[in-house]
């Protein structure tokens, strides 16, 4: 079913590639319709691994990506149909295909073992996948507000021009990703650290709380990006950073949730690999 998945997402990002050099009303439509199936089809696997493993595939870095590419893609579907707007897919359907073929064609989500038998782990980690959604959303409007202006600052109007949103509403569009994906993030901060000290009085001989309690690479990070959209927001409304700054910020703070999302989830954290 994840090859499946896979395929429909790959056969999505061909017809927002068609859609984004011929911008037809009916490879739009195609689009977006295939996108919907991808969806379709995803949300039964994730049915699926729920019963075979008694637990939402949450588990590891594979089962979070699993997860994350289906929020990413549900996220966007709406932003989609409530704009009608399908310009934006060529830059989002090339990221869902590229994260799904990590559990298409790596790694699997694997079984809870008992550290996260926790409701507080399932909260955690469910609002940071939908933060990081969120962060995903605000970095592509970000790359295309950078490349629609640097269009606009050269007078050569051409295939960004005729294609995106207007940059205002790009910068409307960056700042309510931004918005909705900190209050998730900061959701799953705390929530995280609170499991994090209920863990560690049950647990506390377990090498992977022992791990996350002393020093977690992961946990730094995540709460350096905190601090780089809490100051992008405040920036926004306090020094009037919007715009290309805030562009940059919302590009460099996803490019950072990333590297913490899947090097260090994969190769450098202890504490956090339950694969």
């Amino acid at each position: 079913m994840t090859t499946l998945t896979f395929l429909l997402y790959l056969t999505a990002a061909l017809a927002y590639l068609w859609y984004f050099a011929g911008r037809s009303r009916a490879v739009g439509l195609l689009a977006t319709s295939a996108l919907g199936a991808a969806i379709l089809a995803h949300t039964f696997a994730i049915g699926m691994l729920t019963m075979e493993l008694g637990h939402p595939p949450l588990v590891g870095t594979a089962g979070a990506v699993f997860a994350f590419v289906w929020l990413l893609a549900v996220a966007y579907l709406y932003v989609e149909v409530s704009s009608q707007e399908h310009a934006m897919g060529v830059f989002i359907a090339p990221l869902l295909v590229a994260l799904q073929a990590i559990p298409t064609f790596g790694a699997e989500p694997v079984e809870r073992p008992p550290v996260l038998d926790s409701p507080f782990f399932a909260v955690h980690v469910s609002a940071m996948l939908v933060a990081y959604a969120g962060f995903a959303i605000a970095a592509v409007v970000s790359i295309t507000y950078i490349l629609l202006f640097k269009e606009i600052k050269a007078k050569h109007l051409g295939l960004f021009y005729a294609r995106l949103p207007s940059l205002q509403k790009l910068d409307q569009m960056n700042a309510l990703a931004v918005g909705a994906g900190w209050i998730f993030l900061t959701i799953g901060v705390v929530v995280g650290g609170i499991w994090l000290v209920t863990a560690h009085e049950a647990l506390p001989q377990d090498p992977r709380v022992r791990a996350m309690a002393s020093f977690d690479p992961k946990i730094l990070i995540a709460c350096v990006s905190w601090v780089i959209y809490t100051f992008q927001l405040l920036a926004r409304r306090t020094l009037g950073w919007s715009g290309r700054r805030a562009a940059w910020l919302s590009a460099a703070g996803f490019a950072l949730v990333l590297v913490n999302f899947l090097p260090i989830g994969f190769y450098v954290t202890e504490g956090h690999r339950f694969d």
